[in-house]
Protein backbone atom coordinates (compact mmCIF):
# COMPACT_ATOMS: atom_id res chain seq x y z
CA UNK A 1 0.00 0.00 0.00
CA UNK A 2 1.39 3.42 -0.34
CA UNK A 3 1.13 6.85 1.78
CA UNK A 4 -1.58 7.97 -1.00
CA UNK A 5 -3.30 5.34 -1.13
CA UNK A 6 -3.78 4.86 2.90
CA UNK A 7 -4.42 9.03 3.05
CA UNK A 8 -7.22 8.58 0.89
CA UNK A 9 -8.56 5.98 3.31
CA UNK A 10 -8.48 8.30 6.16
CA UNK A 11 -10.13 10.75 3.93
CA UNK A 12 -13.14 10.89 5.79
CA UNK A 13 -11.81 10.93 9.51
CA UNK A 14 -9.83 13.55 8.05
CA UNK A 15 -12.68 15.71 6.84
CA UNK A 16 -14.37 15.12 10.41
CA UNK A 17 -11.87 16.65 12.26
CA UNK A 18 -11.38 19.43 10.34
CA UNK A 19 -15.21 20.51 10.12
CA UNK A 20 -15.06 19.92 14.01
CA UNK A 21 -11.88 22.55 14.19
CA UNK A 22 -14.22 25.14 12.09
CA UNK A 23 -16.69 25.28 13.93
CA UNK A 24 -14.18 26.08 16.71
CA UNK A 25 -12.08 28.45 15.57
CA UNK A 26 -9.88 30.02 18.07
CA UNK A 27 -7.54 33.30 17.16
CA UNK A 28 -3.88 33.91 18.62
CA UNK A 29 -1.54 31.78 20.73
CA UNK A 30 -3.87 30.23 23.14
CA UNK A 31 -5.99 27.50 21.62
CA UNK A 32 -7.47 25.13 24.62
CA UNK A 33 -10.15 23.78 22.52
CA UNK A 34 -8.22 23.48 19.66
CA UNK A 35 -5.24 22.14 21.80
CA UNK A 36 -7.58 19.66 23.17
CA UNK A 37 -9.27 18.28 20.02
CA UNK A 38 -5.76 17.40 17.91
CA UNK A 39 -4.07 15.82 21.05
CA UNK A 40 -7.55 13.40 21.21
CA UNK A 41 -6.80 13.08 17.47
CA UNK A 42 -3.08 11.98 18.25
CA UNK A 43 -4.32 9.60 20.97
CA UNK A 44 -3.27 6.51 20.97
CA UNK A 45 -0.14 6.61 18.42
CA UNK A 46 3.52 6.27 19.48
CA UNK A 47 4.59 9.67 19.87
CA UNK A 48 6.33 11.79 22.43
CA UNK A 49 4.08 14.90 22.88
CA UNK A 50 5.39 18.17 24.53
CA UNK A 51 3.10 21.02 25.00
CA UNK A 52 3.88 24.70 25.08
CA UNK A 53 4.55 26.72 28.13
CA UNK A 54 3.58 30.12 26.51
CA UNK A 55 0.94 28.83 24.24
CA UNK A 56 -1.10 26.15 22.81
CA UNK A 57 1.30 24.53 20.97
CA UNK A 58 1.78 20.75 20.73
CA UNK A 59 5.55 19.19 19.66
CA UNK A 60 5.04 15.80 19.03
CA UNK A 61 7.96 13.75 18.03
CA UNK A 62 7.81 10.30 16.54
CA UNK A 63 11.13 7.83 16.45
CA UNK A 64 12.07 5.89 13.71
CA UNK A 65 12.71 2.53 14.36
CA UNK A 66 16.44 2.75 12.62
CA UNK A 67 18.64 5.68 13.23
CA UNK A 68 18.80 8.54 11.09
CA UNK A 69 18.06 12.36 10.96
CA UNK A 70 15.27 14.34 12.06
CA UNK A 71 12.87 15.79 9.61
CA UNK A 72 9.77 18.78 10.89
CA UNK A 73 6.56 19.13 9.35
CA UNK A 74 4.63 21.96 10.33
CA UNK A 75 0.43 22.50 10.83
CA UNK A 76 -0.68 26.26 12.03
CA UNK A 77 -3.72 25.62 14.15
CA UNK A 78 -5.02 29.67 14.61
CA UNK A 79 -8.34 31.41 13.01
CA UNK A 80 -8.81 35.03 12.08
CA UNK A 81 -11.15 37.33 13.49
CA UNK A 82 -13.47 37.25 10.57
CA UNK A 83 -17.83 36.75 11.30
CA UNK A 84 -18.09 33.89 8.79
CA UNK A 85 -20.36 34.13 5.97
CA UNK A 86 -19.82 31.10 3.62
CA UNK A 87 -22.64 29.56 3.98
CA UNK A 88 -21.21 25.97 4.72
CA UNK A 89 -23.02 24.09 7.20
CA UNK A 90 -20.23 23.45 9.61
CA UNK A 91 -20.08 27.24 9.53
CA UNK A 92 -17.71 28.89 12.79
CA UNK A 93 -19.90 28.75 15.86
CA UNK A 94 -18.33 32.18 17.45
CA UNK A 95 -19.07 35.42 16.09
CA UNK A 96 -15.83 37.27 14.92
CA UNK A 97 -13.80 34.49 14.64
CA UNK A 98 -13.50 32.12 11.83
CA UNK A 99 -10.90 29.76 9.56
CA UNK A 100 -10.74 31.78 6.83
CA UNK A 101 -6.84 31.07 6.01
CA UNK A 102 -7.19 27.34 5.88
CA UNK A 103 -5.52 26.46 9.31
CA UNK A 104 -7.88 24.10 10.16
CA UNK A 105 -7.05 22.14 6.81
CA UNK A 106 -3.56 22.54 7.93
CA UNK A 107 -3.69 20.88 10.85
CA UNK A 108 -5.91 17.74 10.05
CA UNK A 109 -3.42 17.33 7.50
CA UNK A 110 -0.94 17.26 9.48
CA UNK A 111 -2.41 15.15 11.68
CA UNK A 112 -3.46 12.60 8.63
CA UNK A 113 0.66 12.51 8.15
CA UNK A 114 1.38 11.45 11.53
CA UNK A 115 -1.22 8.26 11.74
CA UNK A 116 0.77 7.68 8.18
CA UNK A 117 3.88 8.08 9.17
CA UNK A 118 3.29 5.84 12.65
CA UNK A 119 1.83 3.32 11.16
CA UNK A 120 5.86 2.95 8.81
CA UNK A 121 7.54 4.10 12.34
CA UNK A 122 9.58 0.43 12.40
CA UNK A 123 11.26 1.26 8.84
CA UNK A 124 11.83 4.79 8.93
CA UNK A 125 15.27 5.99 9.18
CA UNK A 126 15.02 8.81 11.86
CA UNK A 127 12.66 10.49 13.75
CA UNK A 128 9.91 13.21 12.70
CA UNK A 129 8.87 16.39 14.78
CA UNK A 130 5.48 17.30 13.96
CA UNK A 131 4.82 20.97 14.45
CA UNK A 132 1.22 21.63 15.85
CA UNK A 133 1.77 25.80 16.25
CA UNK A 134 -0.66 28.51 17.40
CA UNK A 135 -0.66 31.83 16.35
CA UNK A 136 0.51 31.81 13.11
CA UNK A 137 -1.55 35.08 12.57
CA UNK A 138 0.65 38.52 13.30
CA UNK A 139 1.32 36.63 16.54
CA UNK A 140 4.81 34.79 16.03
CA UNK A 141 3.38 31.22 17.33
CA UNK A 142 6.47 29.85 15.38
CA UNK A 143 8.93 32.00 16.50
CA UNK A 144 8.09 31.28 20.32
CA UNK A 145 7.76 27.19 19.61
CA UNK A 146 11.85 28.02 18.54
CA UNK A 147 11.90 29.70 21.88
CA UNK A 148 10.49 26.49 23.71
CA UNK A 149 12.71 24.00 21.57
CA UNK A 150 10.63 22.71 18.86
CA UNK A 151 13.73 22.39 16.65
CA UNK A 152 15.34 20.47 18.79
CA UNK A 153 12.09 18.35 20.40
CA UNK A 154 13.94 14.90 19.28
CA UNK A 155 17.20 15.57 20.83
CA UNK A 156 19.12 16.67 17.98
CA UNK A 157 18.83 19.52 15.57
CA UNK A 158 16.30 19.41 12.93
CA UNK A 159 18.02 18.26 9.07
CA UNK A 160 15.14 19.12 7.40
CA UNK A 161 11.69 21.47 7.42
CA UNK A 162 8.57 21.35 5.47
CA UNK A 163 5.15 22.65 5.63
CA UNK A 164 1.96 23.35 3.15
CA UNK A 165 -0.87 26.28 2.76
CA UNK A 166 -3.86 25.61 1.16
CA UNK A 167 -5.78 28.69 -0.84
CA UNK A 168 -8.79 29.15 -1.57
CA UNK A 169 -8.21 30.95 -4.72
CA UNK A 170 -5.22 30.98 -7.48
CA UNK A 171 -5.04 27.57 -7.88
CA UNK A 172 -7.18 24.50 -9.43
CA UNK A 173 -8.20 22.06 -6.54
CA UNK A 174 -4.99 19.50 -6.08
CA UNK A 175 -2.76 21.86 -7.67
CA UNK A 176 0.62 22.13 -5.69
CA UNK A 177 2.47 25.24 -6.45
CA UNK A 178 5.95 26.60 -5.01
CA UNK A 179 9.60 28.44 -6.03
CA UNK A 180 12.61 28.01 -4.95
CA UNK A 181 14.02 30.97 -3.21
CA UNK A 182 12.36 33.73 -2.02
CA UNK A 183 8.07 32.32 -1.84
CA UNK A 184 6.49 35.24 0.33
CA UNK A 185 7.10 38.42 1.77
CA UNK A 186 8.69 39.98 4.74
CA UNK A 187 6.44 41.78 6.91
CA UNK A 188 6.67 44.92 9.11
CA UNK A 189 4.39 47.44 10.74
CA UNK A 190 4.03 51.13 10.77
CA UNK A 191 2.19 52.76 13.54
CA UNK A 192 1.64 56.92 13.07
CA UNK A 193 -0.35 59.26 15.37
CA UNK A 194 0.11 62.91 14.02
CA UNK A 195 0.02 65.17 17.12
CA UNK A 196 -1.94 68.91 16.53
CA UNK A 197 -4.07 71.17 18.23
CA UNK A 198 -7.71 70.93 17.54
CA UNK A 199 -10.57 73.62 16.91
CA UNK A 200 -13.62 74.71 15.02
CA UNK A 201 -13.96 73.58 11.33
CA UNK A 202 -14.46 77.35 10.29
CA UNK A 203 -11.07 78.40 11.83
CA UNK A 204 -8.51 76.16 10.70
CA UNK A 205 -6.20 78.80 10.95
CA UNK A 206 -6.31 79.01 14.69
CA UNK A 207 -5.63 75.24 15.06
CA UNK A 208 -2.90 72.91 14.03
CA UNK A 209 -4.66 70.74 11.81
CA UNK A 210 -3.35 66.71 12.08
CA UNK A 211 -5.59 65.18 9.13
CA UNK A 212 -4.06 67.17 5.98
CA UNK A 213 -0.61 66.12 7.63
CA UNK A 214 -1.78 62.43 7.91
CA UNK A 215 -2.92 62.36 4.94
CA UNK A 216 0.41 63.57 2.79
CA UNK A 217 2.14 61.07 5.00
CA UNK A 218 0.10 58.36 3.24
CA UNK A 219 0.58 59.59 -0.44
CA UNK A 220 4.37 59.97 0.29
CA UNK A 221 4.80 56.81 1.61
CA UNK A 222 3.65 55.58 -1.77
CA UNK A 223 6.33 57.80 -3.83
CA UNK A 224 8.89 56.88 -1.38
CA UNK A 225 8.58 53.60 -2.75
CA UNK A 226 8.83 54.51 -6.59
CA UNK A 227 11.74 56.82 -5.73
CA UNK A 228 13.57 54.79 -2.64
CA UNK A 229 13.80 51.35 -4.00
CA UNK A 230 14.49 49.48 -7.55
CA UNK A 231 11.34 47.84 -9.37
CA UNK A 232 12.90 45.13 -9.37
CA UNK A 233 13.42 44.60 -5.40
CA UNK A 234 9.92 45.72 -4.95
CA UNK A 235 8.46 47.15 -2.18
CA UNK A 236 4.60 46.87 -0.59
CA UNK A 237 3.23 49.58 1.61
CA UNK A 238 -0.76 49.75 2.63
CA UNK A 239 -2.17 52.26 5.20
CA UNK A 240 -5.15 49.37 6.24
CA UNK A 241 -6.39 51.99 9.35
CA UNK A 242 -7.10 55.44 9.29
CA UNK A 243 -8.68 57.35 12.18
CA UNK A 244 -9.32 61.13 12.64
CA UNK A 245 -11.75 62.96 14.04
CA UNK A 246 -15.57 62.91 15.08
CA UNK A 247 -17.68 64.97 13.40
CA UNK A 248 -16.91 67.14 10.02
CA UNK A 249 -16.79 71.08 11.78
CA UNK A 250 -14.01 69.67 14.25
CA UNK A 251 -10.59 69.72 13.67
CA UNK A 252 -9.23 66.77 16.48
CA UNK A 253 -6.31 66.92 18.22
CA UNK A 254 -4.12 63.49 16.57
CA UNK A 255 -4.85 61.73 13.05
CA UNK A 256 -3.58 57.91 13.75
CA UNK A 257 -2.99 55.58 10.81
CA UNK A 258 -1.39 52.32 10.60
CA UNK A 259 0.38 50.55 7.66
CA UNK A 260 1.70 46.87 6.56
CA UNK A 261 5.46 47.47 4.79
CA UNK A 262 6.22 44.04 2.55
CA UNK A 263 9.53 43.46 0.98
CA UNK A 264 11.67 40.45 -0.75
CA UNK A 265 15.43 40.98 -0.24
CA UNK A 266 17.25 41.23 3.36
CA UNK A 267 18.34 44.62 2.40
CA UNK A 268 15.51 46.31 1.67
CA UNK A 269 13.74 45.08 4.58
CA UNK A 270 16.41 46.58 6.47
CA UNK A 271 15.97 50.13 4.73
CA UNK A 272 12.16 50.49 4.32
CA UNK A 273 11.38 50.60 7.66
CA UNK A 274 13.64 53.70 8.70
CA UNK A 275 13.07 55.49 5.58
CA UNK A 276 9.14 55.28 6.27
CA UNK A 277 9.81 56.66 9.85
CA UNK A 278 12.09 59.51 7.93
CA UNK A 279 9.49 60.72 5.71
CA UNK A 280 6.54 60.79 8.65
CA UNK A 281 8.88 62.66 10.83
CA UNK A 282 9.81 65.13 8.28
CA UNK A 283 6.27 65.76 6.70
CA UNK A 284 5.33 66.29 10.68
CA UNK A 285 8.43 68.65 11.05
CA UNK A 286 6.97 70.83 7.66
CA UNK A 287 4.02 71.44 9.52
CA UNK A 288 4.70 72.34 12.74
CA UNK A 289 2.90 69.22 14.23
CA UNK A 290 3.99 66.54 16.89
CA UNK A 291 4.57 62.81 15.83
CA UNK A 292 4.48 59.49 17.37
CA UNK A 293 5.80 56.64 14.85
CA UNK A 294 7.17 53.32 15.48
CA UNK A 295 8.13 50.58 12.83
CA UNK A 296 8.18 46.85 13.79
CA UNK A 297 10.00 44.03 12.06
CA UNK A 298 7.20 41.02 11.99
CA UNK A 299 8.77 38.36 9.94
CA UNK A 300 11.36 37.77 7.57
CA UNK A 301 10.76 36.74 3.75
CA UNK A 302 10.01 33.30 3.42
CA UNK A 303 13.15 31.28 1.23
CA UNK A 304 12.87 28.15 -0.11
CA UNK A 305 16.30 26.40 -0.17
CA UNK A 306 16.94 25.65 -3.55
CA UNK A 307 17.96 21.80 -3.25
CA UNK A 308 14.80 21.34 -1.41
CA UNK A 309 12.53 23.17 -3.10
CA UNK A 310 13.84 20.69 -6.56
CA UNK A 311 13.09 17.75 -4.17
CA UNK A 312 9.63 18.77 -2.87
CA UNK A 313 9.24 19.52 -6.68
CA UNK A 314 10.36 16.15 -7.98
CA UNK A 315 8.42 14.38 -5.07
CA UNK A 316 4.56 15.82 -5.95
CA UNK A 317 5.10 15.32 -9.60
CA UNK A 318 6.77 11.38 -9.14
CA UNK A 319 3.75 10.77 -6.32
CA UNK A 320 1.06 12.99 -8.20
CA UNK A 321 2.15 13.52 -11.65
CA UNK A 322 4.08 16.25 -13.61
CA UNK A 323 0.46 17.90 -14.16
CA UNK A 324 -0.19 18.45 -10.33
CA UNK A 325 2.61 20.82 -9.75
CA UNK A 326 3.11 24.44 -10.57
CA UNK A 327 6.44 26.57 -10.37
CA UNK A 328 5.46 29.93 -9.67
CA UNK A 329 7.21 32.71 -11.62
CA UNK A 330 7.07 35.58 -8.88
CA UNK A 331 6.88 35.60 -4.66
CA UNK A 332 3.27 36.28 -3.17
CA UNK A 333 3.45 39.19 -1.17
CA UNK A 334 1.90 37.59 1.88
CA UNK A 335 3.99 36.79 4.88
CA UNK A 336 4.15 33.37 6.80
CA UNK A 337 5.97 32.58 10.26
CA UNK A 338 7.30 29.56 8.73
CA UNK A 339 10.07 31.83 7.87
CA UNK A 340 11.38 31.43 11.42
CA UNK A 341 12.06 28.22 10.70
CA UNK A 342 13.38 28.33 6.89
CA UNK A 343 15.81 30.31 8.19
CA UNK A 344 17.34 28.05 10.69
CA UNK A 345 16.82 25.11 8.77
CA UNK A 346 16.90 23.96 4.61
CA UNK A 347 13.83 22.97 3.47
CA UNK A 348 10.38 24.08 1.47
CA UNK A 349 7.03 26.00 1.90
CA UNK A 350 4.26 24.96 -0.67
CA UNK A 351 0.62 25.89 -1.60
CA UNK A 352 -2.38 23.12 -2.30
CA UNK A 353 -5.16 24.41 -4.30
CA UNK A 354 -8.50 23.94 -2.35
CA UNK A 355 -10.61 25.88 -4.20
CA UNK A 356 -14.04 23.91 -4.79
CA UNK A 357 -14.83 26.94 -7.75
CA UNK A 358 -13.45 28.77 -10.23
CA UNK A 359 -10.70 30.20 -8.83
CA UNK A 360 -10.32 33.25 -11.03
CA UNK A 361 -13.68 34.48 -8.59
CA UNK A 362 -13.68 32.68 -5.97
CA UNK A 363 -13.05 34.26 -2.58
CA UNK A 364 -9.98 34.36 -1.31
CA UNK A 365 -8.39 33.41 2.05
CA UNK A 366 -9.43 35.52 4.30
CA UNK A 367 -12.32 36.38 2.86
CA UNK A 368 -15.34 36.04 5.28
CA UNK A 369 -16.87 34.13 2.20
CA UNK A 370 -14.13 31.47 1.62
CA UNK A 371 -14.42 28.10 1.05
CA UNK A 372 -12.14 25.28 1.09
CA UNK A 373 -12.61 21.98 -0.67
CA UNK A 374 -11.41 19.15 1.96
CA UNK A 375 -11.03 16.81 -0.41
CA UNK A 376 -7.72 17.79 -0.54
CA UNK A 377 -6.94 16.82 2.97
CA UNK A 378 -6.11 12.56 1.73
CA UNK A 379 -3.39 14.30 -0.97
CA UNK A 380 -1.95 17.24 1.60
CA UNK A 381 -1.37 14.45 3.94
CA UNK A 382 0.04 11.94 1.77
CA UNK A 383 2.55 14.60 0.68
CA UNK A 384 3.87 15.77 4.12
CA UNK A 385 4.26 11.79 4.84
CA UNK A 386 6.31 11.19 1.45
CA UNK A 387 8.41 14.46 1.63
CA UNK A 388 9.66 12.73 5.47
CA UNK A 389 10.04 9.10 4.43
CA UNK A 390 11.85 10.21 1.11
CA UNK A 391 14.11 12.81 2.97
CA UNK A 392 14.96 10.84 5.96
CA UNK A 393 15.79 8.24 3.11
CA UNK A 394 18.41 10.32 1.73
CA UNK A 395 20.03 11.49 5.06
CA UNK A 396 20.52 7.78 5.88
CA UNK A 397 22.57 7.28 2.98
Amino acid sequence: MTLRSDAAALLDELVALRRDLHRIPEIGLHLPRTQDRVLAALDGLPLEITLGKNLSSITAVLRGGKPGGTVLLRGDMDALPVTEASGEEFTSTLDGAMHACGHDLHTAGLVGAARLLAARKEDLPGDVVFMFQPGEEGWDGAGRMIDEGVLTASGKHVDAAYGLHVSAASYAKGQFAARPGTLMAASGALAVRVLGDGGHGSSPHDARDPIPAACEMVTALQTMVTRTFDVFDPVVITVGSFHAGTRRNIIPDDAVFEATLRSFSPEVAARVGERAVQVCRGIAQAHGLGIEVTYEPEYPATVNDAGAYDFVAATVRDVFGEERFTEMADPITGSEDFSRVLERVPGAYLFLGACPADPATAPDNHSPRARFDDQVLGDGAALLAELAVRRLALLAG
